[in-house]
C-alpha cells in the first residue's frame, strides 16, 4: 500500500499594493506584498522578534514562515535585497489601523473667526466685541480683527491702532498677537491666536460673527 502525503502550500493573502515608504525604505502601512506575492528571488529575512536571520532564497524564507504558522511580509521593498519579516500579518494590520485612528483623533482643525471694528466705535459696542473675541479665543479659535476706515479716517491710522491696542489689553492673557496690525487700503488687520496656557474661558457676549475655516 502506497501512502501519499501532501504538503500544505504557504498562505497567500490578497491585498492591494498601496504603500507609503519612509526615508529608510520601510513601508508604514499594512498593504504590502505577502507570502506568494513577493517577487524577489532572494530576501533578507527578519525573525518575529526582530533578530536577523540573513539572506535567504524566497522559497526558504516562505518555508520558515510556514513552520512558524506566520506570514512572510515584504517590509522594505526598495532595499537590496528586499527585507521581509516573519509576522502575523493580520495582527500587524490591526495594530496599524488602531495607530492611524489615534493619530487622526489628535488632529485638530483651526478655525478663524473675524470681528470688525471702527476707529470711533462706541464703548458699549467695543466691550461687546471684546467679550465675543475672548469667548472665541477661549474656545481655541484664532480671531482676525479688522478696523475699517471711512472717508478722512484714513488720514489718522493711529486711531485704528489705538482700538486694536485696547482690544489686546481687554483680552489680556487669553490671546497672543500672532500677526501685528498692518494697514491695507481702507482696512487695518491683526490676528490674535489663543493662549494655550490660559485655561479660564472668557465671558460670553453678543457680536457679529464671520467664520472661515483655515486648511
Amino acid at each position: 500500500m502506497t501512502v501519499v502525503t501532501f504538503r500544505a502550500a504557504p498562505r497567500v493573502l490578497l491585498f492591494p499594493l498601496r504603500r507609503r515608504t519612509t526615508k529608510r525604505g520601510e513601508c508604514e502601512i499594512a498593504d504590502l506584498r505577502v507570502n506568494g506575492y513577493i517577487r524577489a528571488p532572494e530576501v533578507r529575512v527578519v525573525a518575529p522578534d526582530g533578530s536577523q536571520i540573513g539572506v535567504k532564497k524566497l522559497s526558504e524564507a516562505l518555508w520558515l514562515a510556514e513552520q512558524l504558522e506566520l506570514d512572510l511580509v515584504e517590509v522594505a521593498p526598495t532595499a537590496k535585497p528586499p527585507v521581509c519579516k516573519i509576522m502575523d500579518y493580520g495582527k500587524y494590520k490591526y495594530e496599524l489601523s488602531v495607530r492611524d485612528r489615534e493619530a487622526r483623533k489628535k488632529q485638530t482643525r483651526t478655525v478663524i473667526k473675524e470681528t470688525r471694528l471702527t476707529p470711533r466705535i462706541a464703548d458699549h459696542d467695543f466691550q461687546m466685541q471684546a467679550r465675543r473675541t475672548a469667548e472665541w479665543l477661549a474656545g481655541g479659535d484664532k480671531v482676525k480683527v479688522t478696523v475699517r476706515f471711512r472717508g478722512r479716517e484714513r488720514e489718522r491710522p493711529e486711531f485704528g491702532r489705538d482700538v486694536l491696542d485696547r482690544l489686546v489689553e481687554a483680552i489680556g492673557e487669553r490671546g497672543i498677537v500672532e500677526q501685528p496690525a498692518s494697514l491695507e487700503g481702507r482696512n487695518m488687520t491683526m490676528t490674535i491666536a489663543p493662549n494655550r496656557k490660559f485655561r479660564e474661558p472668557g465671558p460670553v457676549g453678543d457680536g457679529e460673527e464671520h467664520s472661515n475655516e483655515e486648511e
